[in-house]
């Protein structure tokens, strides 16, 4: 599969019941690809992975392979509390449909690198998928440094790209100063896909892209190409909203860009609550000042109707 490019990291729609709105989360793919994204990556951190029974994630995954409808992959994030319950997933979402896995460290155990290289081997071994490795030290404390990525990559021929969420664009060069060009690297930061892409990352799990597909692929392609004039017009505007997908609260802060936009709701599911008070109208206040001097040449358009329904 193709790892380069825009890939939404997408959130998980609830509706009253804060049941999983699967409608919704159809046409939400759907605009995302419309507006140039080159895959979809459901039930990670911003898709509320942890608060999903194993039922409810094979749905989602199967309501996003029926909504795009082989024009873009689907990849699965695979995380777990334990490392049998990773690879029971792991293949579940292969028979699923699913063409590639987001392999991420366990929940709450944070172990020395032995421990943690067993457990994503075996993830990566589990199916015949090609995986990306999570790397994001921040949220979950296991920081797999570039000579341990060059090891997975040496022994597993099927790990073909790597989510590097460290903040330090420093990391991209480390890696491809040992590897090359033998994985993807995708930026899972986006405050930090300028400094990325400059440096050789040609991917970007996105947050923000929820809500403004395409002025993320845009900026993606801007940079990539090298116009850096226009592209750094349209960071510098981007800049205050992508900074919201790096503080606690990023669910809950990018689905209040989503519902600003017109393109779902802030329910999120417990312990998370929905963001009030004084924060609420700071983050509205930054959403709006972004939207009225919205860049119409970037603009995400309407969904096109490219969809057998």
């Amino acid at each position: 599969m193709e790892w380069n490019g825009v890939l939404p990291a997408i959130t998980t729609c609830f509706d009253n019941d804060l049941e999983v709105d699967h409608g919704f989360m159809t046409e939400h793919c759907r605009w995302l690809v419309d507006n140039g994204c080159k895959g979809i990556v459901p039930l990670g951190s911003l898709g509320e992975g942890a608060t999903l029974n194993g039922e409810e994630k094979i749905a989602i995954l199967r309501t996003c392979i029926g909504a795009v409808q082989n024009h873009v992959p689907i990849v699965a994030s695979v995380s777990a509390l334990s490392t049998k319950d990773a690879i029971e997933f792991a293949r579940s979402a292969a028979e699923a449909g699913c063409e590639g896995l987001m392999v991420l460290p366990p929940y709450v155990y944070v172990g020395e690198w032995r421990e943690m290289k067993a457990h994503v081997s075996a993830v990566i071994r589990a199916t015949g998928l090609p995986c990306m490795l999570y790397n994001n030290p921040v949220a979950y404390g296991t920081d797999f440094l570039p000579e341990h990525i060059k090891e997975l990559a040496d022994e597993h021929p099927n790990l073909r790209a790597v989510k590097e969420s460290s903040t330090d664009a420093r990391r991209v060069t480390a890696i491809k100063a040992i590897l090359g060009d033998r994985l993807v690297i995708s930026v899972g930061v986006d405050d930090a896909i300028a400094e990325g892409v400059s440096v050789g990352a040609t991917g970007w799990i996105a947050g923000l892209v929820n809500a403004f597909p395409r002025e993320s692929v845009d900026l993606f392609n801007l940079i990539s190409k090298g116009e850096r004039k226009k592209a750094m017009e349209l960071y510098y505007w981007f800049l205050p909203l992508l900074r919201m997908d790096t503080v606690p609260e990023f669910v809950q802060l990018i689905k209040l860009a989503q519902k600003e936009v017109g393109m779902g709701n802030t329910r999120v599911r417990p312990p998370r609550l929905e963001t009030t008070g004084a924060a609420l109208e700071v983050s509205l206040a930054t959403i709006r000042a972004a939207l009225k001097n919205r860049p119409k040449e970037h603009q995400s358009t309407a969904r096109q109707a490219t969809y057998a329904d």
